[in-house]
């Protein structure tokens, strides 16, 4: 339409945006001209600047406010016109469609007709998962079992579990060498100590980065020369964790037990849902949280650390194939799909 909004010197601009905006004042304005109880209201639109895009790979635009536009090109620009996409279609479609979406434009796009290229686009085939699942769900049960058996269901074991950890850590990043009484003590899952016996540090920091609250730190167990990867070991040194692990859940028996009581069934039940192949998704989720938590107070050895990487390739699709999933996944669809806010209704969708 050939309208010059107020103060404005050109027409609005023939895009989407100027007919979602001036959509509601139409029919705020037929409402009120039709019962005439109403007063009409003036179109004073705001917009947030324009896109060109050219096939699925290369585009401009010009996004910001009416004070200060930003110019992107090229990766940028296709970047924020995909964001756009799956907000509109938040707000009209609903999360089923922008599953679809991402899906459909990222991951199973052909001939590299994305803005990322085909980098996304190959996907592995989903028996050759099969193995790599069965392995990491028979680890975490094997994990489970195994803390049963040390008595994490009768006992508390958390403190010591971690302030053995973390003595191990700081022995060596503090170059302690007071013979055994500091650093050697109660070394977590049996790691090597820190110092020898007669106080001599064996250990070697190979990074300690401090960045804002965290520190990275990853260390030897023993010269690096003499290391295996189960002698070096990852962590994230976050002090507020830290914190409410020492003044709130250590303090508490019960807590402990509670904390130490869900680690032990997570386990167990994340390897079982791996290893059936059923709601594998969130079983890999899980599973990376777990890592998480563990990397971020008692760290992780280098020979576990394929753990994560496992994870990450199970979280699509990896229970599909020779898994429960297979039969699971279709009943949970349909369900999903008449949930209210997962699929809107309106009168038209596709």
């Amino acid at each position: 339409m050939y309208y010059i909004a107020e103060g404005e010197t050109r027409p609005v601009p023939q895009m989407v945006e100027n007919c979602e905006q001036c959509s509601a004042t139409c029919a705020k304005n037929v409402f009120a001209a039709l019962t005439g109880n109403a007063e009409r209201e003036k179109y004073a639109p705001k917009f947030h600047g324009c896109m060109v895009s050219i096939g699925s790979r290369y585009g401009v635009a010009e996004v910001g406010t009416s004070k200060k536009m930003i110019s992107l090109a090229s990766f940028f620009a296709m970047f924020v016109k995909h964001f756009i996409n799956i907000v509109y279609y938040i707000q009209v479609l609903g999360w089923n469609k922008v599953f679809s979406y991402i899906k459909h434009e990222f991951f199973t796009i052909r001939h590299c007709r994305s803005f990322v290229g085909g980098h996304f686009s190959n996907r592995t085939p989903s028996f050759l998962l099969l193995p790599l699942r069965l392995w990491l769900g028979a680890v975490w049960v094997f994990e489970g079992i195994k803390k049963i058996t040390e008595g994490w269901l009768q006992t508390p074991k958390l403190s010591v579990f971690f302030s053995g950890a973390r003595a191990w850590y700081d022995g060596i990043i503090n170059g302690w060498t007071d013979g055994g009484s500091g650093a050697t003590a109660a070394a977590a899952d049996g790691a090597s100590s820190a110092t020898g016996a007669a106080g001599e540090v064996v250990g070697q920091v190979l990074f300690n980065i401090h960045i804002l609250f965290v520190k990275f730190q990853l260390i030897a167990g023993k010269a690096l020369a003499e290391s295996t990867l189960n002698d070096i070991a990852f962590r994230l040194n976050v002090p507020l964790m830290d914190s409410f692990l020492d003044k709130v859940v250590l303090p508490s028996t019960g807590l402990t037990m509670f904390f130490q009581i869900f680690i032990v069934i997570a386990e167990i039940l994340v390897g079982l849902s791996l290893m059936g192949g059923l709601l594998t998704t969130v079983g890999s989720g899980v599973s990376l949280i777990l890592q998480v938590m563990f990397v971020m107070t008692t760290g992780l050895y280098m020979g576990t650390l394929w753990m994560v990487f496992a994870a990450i390739a199970l979280l699509i699709a990896g229970g599909r194939t020779f898994g429960l999933d297979y039969y699971a996944m279709p009943l949970l669809k349909k369900g999903w799909k008449k949930v209210r806010w997962a699929k809107k209704w309106y009168l038209y969708h596709d």
